[in-house]
């Protein structure tokens, strides 16, 4: 372990007014959590992390700790924060596997979620917790979505959503169906037919967005989401490019350079990287190299065509005439980003969505047809992780509250 959990957990200084809390989207109660353990009341500790967010022990890997938690620490400004990341994961991983509790009562009413990403898994085990019979319907033959297809092993291991799908999902009573896309063979009529009552929506974003220059359908160019899915089956040869500076990037690239290619370049159009510093210094360390203010005009066989970029004053981006410079590759992988994959939408009536193909949604993952919720990528594009959960948080006591007939509870 990089830190020595009791250590780091006694730098802590318990503040009244914890910053750190302040900077976690899901306002993590960091300081009890802390004080808990140290007392010797690790379950409880647990207890408090898991009850707040159902997707802690996953948090703790993925979360960009440096701009939330970690970086609204007080100490911090003068020295090391205290490092609440591994504190997190030890305490949800150690008390996870003393979860065996069995489903709750059920109330009889049934709950659809499709998809089984951040958002579709947070859903699904707060709606249990209260009782209902959920589903989950999966297009894929494992849970986690993006978190199991987009993430590489090294940064979130497969076992962590393996023993969530256990102790969160099945012991807790939630069916999952996988190989089954909603939008196919069965629609989301087909299922108010068979009486589930309300119907969520967390398909998140799959669909690899295009640059949309020559080249881009020669053999040697892939997406990056589809590289994540399962890089065993790619043969990028030694030198590869990456187009694309974000955290998808990085996790590209890292896996890219495991995985045999010997040199692994990340271009950007601008002079800033979108990815969080983290996995920037990781991926620095692990040798990829970094070529800033570049625009991809053509892919060739031999590699790639970029040219220079300018900004003005105004800060509006312009390519530099007679700048075109040819970089040598064996394989390209675009990795800017993805959309939805707008299935559902298209098989059924009354779901609008906006210019982007998201779904359109209110603050509560209301959709424009009654009894459909949405929340997560498909409705905000491509975020955090923790994100997901605090919006789907908000989603699932909307949809407890449609299921019951009442009014939502307004914080």
């Amino acid at each position: 372990m990089a830190v020595h959990i009791l250590e780091e957990a006694q730098r802590c200084l318990n503040c009244k007014v914890p910053q750190c809390q302040k900077g976690c989207p899901i306002h993590t109660p960091i300081p009890k959590v802390i004080r808990l353990m140290l007392d010797g009341k690790l379950d409880e500790a647990g207890w408090m992390l898991f009850e707040n967010n159902p997707l802690t022990t996953v948090c703790s890997l993925v979360c960009n700790h440096e701009n939330q938690c970690e970086g609204h620490c007080v100490l911090g400004k003068k020295g090391a924060p205290v490092h609440f990341s591994s504190i997190e994961h030890y305490i949800s991983s150690t008390y996870s596997n003393k979860m065996v509790k069995g489903p709750a009562p059920s109330n009889g009413i049934r709950v659809a979620i499709i998809g089984s990403g951040p958002a579709g898994m947070t859903i699904a085990v707060i709606l249990a917790r209260k009782g209902y019979q959920v589903t989950i319907f999966e297009g894929k033959d494992k849970i986690g979505g993006v978190l199991r297809y987009g993430i590489p092993d090294f940064r979130l291991p497969k076992s962590v959503l393996d023993d969530f799908e256990y102790r969160h999902l099945r012991l807790k009573g939630i069916k999952i169906r996988p190989n089954t896309t909603i939008g196919g063979s069965i629609g989301i009529d087909d299922l108010f037919r068979d009486g589930y009552k309300a119907i969520f929506v967390g398909t998140g974003v799959w669909q690899p967005n295009a640059l949309h220059i020559k080249g881009e359908t020669l053999g040697h160019v892939h997406f990056g989401i589809n590289y994540l899915n399962n890089p065993d089956s790619y043969h990028l040869g030694d030198r590869v490019i990456i187009i694309g500076a974000g955290n998808a990037a990085m996790d590209v690239a890292r896996t890219a350079v495991r995985k045999g290619a010997r040199e692994v370049t990340c271009f950007a159009r601008s002079n800033k990287i979108a990815a969080s510093k983290h996995e920037v210094d990781y991926a620095v360390l692990e040798g990829v190299r970094f070529v800033y203010n570049k625009a991809p005009v053509e892919i060739v066989d031999e590699g790639v065509y970029f040219e220079d970029v300018v900004r003005n004053e105004e800060g509006v981006a312009s390519n530099v005439e007679g700048s075109r410079t040819l970089y040598p590759a064996d394989s390209v992988i675009i990795s800017i980003s993805q959309g939805p994959r707008n299935r559902i939408v298209n098989t059924t009536k009354g779901l609008d969505v906006n210019s982007r193909g998201l779904l359109l949604a209110d603050e509560y993952g209301r959709t424009t047809r009654p009894g459909i919720f949405a929340s997560g990528d498909v409705v905000s594009g491509a975020r955090t992780v923790v994100e997901a959960v605090e919006y789907s948080k908000r989603v699932a006591e909307a949809m407890d509250a449609y299921m019951q007939g009442r009014e939502i509870e307004k914080p």
